[in-house]
């Protein structure tokens, strides 16, 4: 068991580190053409493999604790448009980097907003031209969507079946009616295993659960019942999400009243019991707040040494390149982050005009890809060699209260996680995020780290 002692002493507001330099520190944007030849380089490289990310913004209704980028509507006559631009997009970047068609990619994944607001034919309208005009690689292939199963169609993932994804995340959050209404989520059971059961049926090789606890009204009871019908229908991952109170970037979570939520002590509860419970049900602690299986490809990758975080989460692997398509949405290469622009109307006129619809971006230092290197190995292996003994010294200092609490220790300049510190992760790379400890951020920009 977790000592809530230790949980409440490092619940600080804390980076999640899907990237370093994390985003509020990205500030130095590419020009149109240094992305592009950023990619250039990228691709050019013998054996470049890469990844694609597709953004659908789309949802139609807002789910309160939603931190993501989206756009409420029920008119299904937008999917049309979104779907041209998307490709308008992926043609521009054809044009602008040759050597795409040529590298084998080794992964896509539709994220939302709800990727299934797309009919079946819009769906395969998009993904059939990209998937027959670059070659997969050789090596396992990943083909994976995020599902809302309230919006999701038998037909739909039928259709992405035959086209080659082989792995779908499901948005559960919470299986508790009290809970799903607050959050504006009504999901009764069914469905969510009917789904289960479907992708079961045509075969997908992994099916993911998203959970989030401290959500409002989210009880000890209720959170029980929530793993324990998880745990019934057995799923191969699971990601155990904090909720992330940002009400300064998505003004929807102001609708919580303050004593909906579970006070910092319960909702530590809530994630030591639920931690707890699937470790010993059999999952494996994948990094910070995923599990999976011991068959699972990504139990595997981290046995392995190849285990792999980026926007997307957790990853099977790494590549060269993470392509992202769609408003909002991130890409990476080994020296460069880019995000598209998020409001719409400016998306569709650059994609139109045949720009790169930059909104921002980071051009990473030698400094910036050193310690995003530091950073990576620590949150997929739980351990990182250190430079020299100066930065040793450096990050003992830092981390002394974590040391003497006997969260983290030492093999000569090797920085360890001891098992009862794997919850305290975040607090932990923050020693090795050296823009965050030059220049603290002045307002909350962060989420508490438990």
């Amino acid at each position: 068991m977790i000592d809530s002692k230790l949980l409440e002493k490092y619940d600080v507001p804390c980076p999640r580190y899907t990237s370093y330099p994390t985003v509020p520190y990205w500030n130095d944007s590419p020009t149109e053409g240094e992305w592009i030849a950023s990619l250039n380089r990228a691709f050019d490289k013998k054996n470049a493999s890469w990844s694609l990310y597709i953004h659908i913004p789309f949802c139609e209704t807002l789910c309160t604790y939603c931190g993501c980028n989206t756009i409420i509507t029920k008119a299904h006559s937008r999917e049309d448009e979104y779907c041209e631009l998307l490709l308008k997009e992926w043609s521009n970047y054809k044009e602008k980097v040759p050597s795409i068609k040529n590298a084998p990619i080794r992964q896509i994944h539709l994220g939302g907003g709800t990727p299934t607001f797309l009919s079946a034919e819009n769906l395969k309208r998009v993904l059939k031209p990209i998937l027959d005009e670059v070659p997969k690689a050789n090596e396992h292939f990943e083909a994976s969507i995020e599902v809302d199963p309230r919006r999701t169609r038998y037909d739909q993932i039928k259709a992405l079946r035959e086209i080659g994804f082989n792995r779908i995340s499901l948005g559960v959050q919470d299986f508790n009616f009290e809970v799903q209404k607050l959050v504006n989520r009504i999901q009764p059971f069914d469905i969510t295993k009917n789904i289960t059961d479907q992708c079961r049926d045509l075969g997908y090789e992994s099916i993911n659960f998203d959970l989030i606890y401290g959500l409002p009204r989210q009880t000890m009871e209720r959170m029980k019942h929530t793993v324990e019908k998880t745990l019934e229908l057995r799923p191969d991952r699971i990601a155990l999400y904090s909720l992330a109170i940002v009400p300064w970037i998505k003004p929807a979570q102001r609708i919580f009243k303050d004593e909906d939520l579970p006070e910092p002590a319960d909702k530590r509860a809530l994630y030591e019991y639920s931690r707890e419970e699937l470790i010993k049900n059999g999952y494996i602690e994948i990094g910070m707040d995923h599990f999976a299986l011991p068959t699972d490809s990504m139990a595997k990758a981290m046995e392995t040494g190849e285990l792999h975080r980026n926007f997307m989460g957790y990853m099977d692997f790494r590549t060269d390149v993470l392509l992202g398509l769609g408003v909002s949405s991130i890409s990476e290469t080994p020296d460069c982050f880019h995000q598209n622009e998020k409001v719409f109307p400016v998306y569709k006129k650059r994609v139109n005009t045949g720009e790169v619809p930059t909104l921002r971006g980071h051009k990473l230092t030698e400094d910036d890809q050193f310690y995003r290197e530091q950073i990576l190995k620590f949150m997929t292996q739980f351990q990182v060699e250190l430079h020299n003994d100066q930065q040793k010294v450096d990050v003992e200092s830092f981390l002394k209260e974590l040391i003497a609490d006997e969260l983290i220790y030492f093999d000569d300049l090797t920085m360890k996680v001891s098992e009862k510190g794997k919850p305290f992760l975040r607090n932990a790379c923050m020693a090795l995020d050296k823009r965050l400890r030059e220049d603290k951020p002045k307002s909350k920009v962060f989420s508490q780290s438990v």
